[in-house]
């Protein structure tokens, strides 16, 4: 028979001169291990008689009991030795950057927008915003665009019910944003010098076109306005968005029916290790609607157009951001991709600057 008390005292000397968390375990594990000691003796009760058991019990349990509190309170101690060790001997390097954190990212629209913003704030625009859901009236009447005009027709308008017409208008999902700008011109006096951002709807999908995508238009009402001032502000607007002094325009006839004379407006761009940058003039590639605003549009917002005239411009939020930073698809900007945006996505702190894009 083992003696239990010449055991308890081993074990006790064990446990004190134990002096890492290793040698610690390695006497638990000798103790109250499967083939420990003390597990041996909880094992050779199940052979007691009841007698012995009675006597033998509570001293063999008693052991278990003591050996296991010396283990937790001698493991506390080395425990609190190891950690004043490392505070006494290690050091924090203040001047590492701190680890990186999972964060999102801001969307290229957005980005894009903001920048549009900045530029058009430095010329003295301000920013105008109207109902995604217009009236036939605002959307097309107005605008110099008949009942018969293709622009009208079902496979480029979302048209709403017939029964959710409101003052005999017909309701559409916004084809452009232009009704911000008849909804100003007929909300406050002229001058004006506004850029109306926004989210459109056509019914169109595929490499180049969603149904939903965003526009930037322009407007300038005042007197003694002409196509001068309008090149003007486009190339000061293009040189400060893709952040290039040799961007150069070229304008070419066309017909807007909210406009007349309507140009498009071409940017030169070159070829560089096989891609298209924006400058220079190797080519040339659109990237603008313009023109002076069209008499009927100006007589239907209540001015005279024998006083004030303007110019208007519209492009595609979503292209310039393509064309800027090398999107080549512009389906993925609106499939919530992680990949993509985290790839194409900015930093919160990329603020753009005024007259100029986050490089500026």
């Amino acid at each position: 028979m083992i003696d239990i008390a010449t055991l308890q005292t081993e074990l006790m000397a064990a446990i004190k001169s134990a002096d890492t968390l290793d040698a610690l375990e390695a006497v638990r594990i000798s103790a109250l291990g499967k083939q420990g000691s003390v597990s041996a003796l909880l094992k050779t009760m199940g052979g007691m008689s009841p007698e012995e058991r009675q006597t033998q019990g509570p001293i063999i349990n008693g052991l278990r009991e003591s050996v296991t509190s010396a283990l937790a309170a001698k493991k506390t101690d080395l425990e609190t030795a190891e950690l004043n060790r490392r505070l006494a001997t290690e050091r924090v390097d203040m001047t590492l950057p701190a680890p990186e954190t999972p964060r999102g990212t801001i969307h290229p629209v957005s980005q894009v927008m903001d920048e549009l913003a900045e530029i058009f704030a430095d010329m003295g625009f301000a920013v105008a915003e109207g109902p995604e859901i217009e009236d036939d009236w605002h959307n097309f009447t107005a605008l110099n665009i008949p009942e018969t005009h293709p622009a009208r027709a079902m496979h480029d308008t979302f048209y709403f019910p017939d029964d959710m017409a409101r003052d005999g208008q017909k309701m559409v999902l916004r084809t452009h944003t232009s009704p911000v700008q008849v909804r100003t011109m007929t909300s406050q006096e002229p001058p004006i010098r506004i850029i109306a951002p926004g989210r459109v709807y056509r019914s169109d999908s595929d490499a180049t076109h969603t149904p939903m995508f965003h526009q930037i238009e322009g407007l300038v009402i005042d007197k003694g306005i002409h196509l001068g001032h309008l090149k003007w502000t486009l190339e000061t607007f293009l040189k400060a968005y893709f952040e290039r002094e040799d961007v150069v325009l070229r304008l070419r006839p066309s017909y807007f029916p909210f406009t007349e004379p309507s140009v498009e407006i071409d940017v030169g761009y070159s070829v560089v290790n096989g891609k298209r940058v924006i400058g220079g003039s190797e080519g040339w590639m659109e990237v603008l609607g313009s023109g002076m605003v069209h008499r009927k549009v100006i007589e239907a917002c209540g001015l005279d157009p024998d006083v004030w005239q303007g110019f208007a411009f519209g492009t595609g939020v979503d292209r310039l951001a393509m064309l800027k930073y090398g999107m080549d698809d512009l389906r993925a900007f609106f499939d919530g991709d992680n990949r993509w945006l985290q790839h194409y996505g900015f930093n919160a702190l990329d603020v753009p600057t005024l007259s100029g894009g986050v490089g500026a």
